[in-house]
């Protein structure tokens, strides 16, 4: 539970759970935008 209380109130703590919230946010950001690009270029591919 120390673990858990010194993520949420130190500086450190927070700043490393600022980190890996935006590196999951990240990914969910890069895995749509590719996913995006493959629809598009096969879509392309598809045209001619």
């Amino acid at each position: 539970m120390k673990l858990v209380h010194d993520l949420f109130t130190s500086d450190v703590g927070l700043m490393s759970a600022g980190v890996i919230a935006f590196v999951i946010v990240m990914g969910f950001y890069i895995n749509g935008f590719v996913r995006r690009k493959i629809r598009e270029d096969e879509a392309a591919a598809a045209k001619r």
